[in-house]
């Protein structure tokens, strides 16, 4: 019995390439049944090709890929994914070796420090320590000028009764001079020490500080490239390196395939191509799987397996149109690369 299955299913193979044949050397030029219809109703037969009657097109699953790449090279030390797994959004996937890159944005980290306390220093003057000498000379200063303005008096009134000579009456007011002079001058240090620097000081801390900053800024992001995280939710689809291997900069290290980036590819015939529009539902179904409604989100706008020359009535009938349409529901269910049937969804 599964000998005469057999040279059944030869024969029909046999017929439909001799039809072909005799259609593409004989074309059609009356007004009936042309040999593309022909040709179609043994490939349905066959199980070859879309059921037009039954509103089934043949497809198959795809996907589109993300892959996590680094921007910097080095070496793989860690890999926390392997093939086949699920992962969740932002989780580590790999780890390359930094320890360069550490010690660059702790030297950059550093910098920014230094930086700060330079600026610091400029708008707050002096030490308190300093501020404190300053004012503690002056006290004394202060102290010495009432005892030498005493004394300047004390002259003054022996000198006034004859009882003291000119030259000490002069020497005590220059002593008194002296401690004024003094006061003065500690008194003008005790207010530099408590001004902040120069504008011209300040604004070249303030850039030295900016561009600290961005030392730090640039450093840390080299550092975050020697990591690689999950942008999505989804299935390692592969893992391109191994620990120990060499990583060249932009090459990817995993291929990532999250579940809205499955996509339904399949074909429908020119003659049908303007029943279908972008939004409508379609319904998947495969072997093995329960059904799965899909949404179309993508009609080429041109012909697949277009014959080159002129397009007669019988060449059109081979022409198809690609579309594509994304699952809206239990897009785990599909793997990519399955063939699967695509039935339109009637509003």
């Amino acid at each position: 019995m599964r000998r005469v299955v057999i040279r059944i299913v030869v024969i029909l193979v046999l017929a439909a390439a001799g039809v072909a044949a005799w259609q593409y050397a004989n074309p059609s030029r009356d007004g009936g049944e042309d040999n593309s219809g022909v040709l179609g109703r043994i490939a349905a037969a066959l199980g070859l090709g879309p059921d037009a009657r039954a509103g089934l097109y043949s497809g198959y699953v795809e996907g589109e890929y993300v892959y996590v790449t680094s921007q910097i090279g080095g070496t793989l030390t860690g890999l926390a994914v392997e093939r086949g797994q699920q992962v969740a959004a932002n989780v580590p996937l790999f780890q390359l070796d930094d320890a360069a890159e550490r010690a660059a944005r702790d030297e950059a980290a550093e910098r920014l420090r230094q930086a700060d306390a330079q600026l610091a220093n400029l708008l707050t003057g002096r030490r308190q320590p300093e501020i404190d000498a300053i004012t503690a000379q002056r006290a004394q200063a202060e102290a010495s000028l009432r005892q030498t303005e005493a004394e300047l008096a004390r002259q003054g009134q022996l000198r006034a009764q004859g009882n003291a000579t000119g030259q000490a009456y002069e020497v005590a007011r220059m002593q008194r001079d002296r401690d004024r002079g003094r006061i003065d001058e500690l008194t003008a240090q005790l207010r530099v020490a408590q001004m902040p620097g120069r504008d011209d000081e300040i604004r070249a801390a303030q850039a030295a500080v900016l561009a600290a900053r961005a030392a730090v800024t640039q450093a840390e992001w080299r550092l975050a490239q020697k990591s690689g995280e999950a942008p999505a939710a989804g299935l390692v689809m592969d893992t391109l390196y191994r620990p120990g291997e060499m990583v060249q900069a932009g090459t990817p290290v995993v291929q990532l395939l999250p579940p809205e980036n499955i996509k339904i590819r399949f074909f429908v015939p020119q003659a049908q191509v303007a029943q279908i529009a972008v939004g409508q539902r379609v319904r998947i179904t495969c072997d093995g799987c329960a059904p799965v409604m899909a949404a179309v989100r993508y009609i080429s706008p041109r012909a697949e397996f277009t014959p080159p020359v002129i397009y007669s009535r019988e060449q059109r009938a081979r022409m198809v149109f690609m579309i594509e349409a994304r699952p809206i529901e239990h897009p785990e269910q599909l793997r990519i690369g399955q063939p699967v049937d695509v039935a339109l969804v009637r509003p």
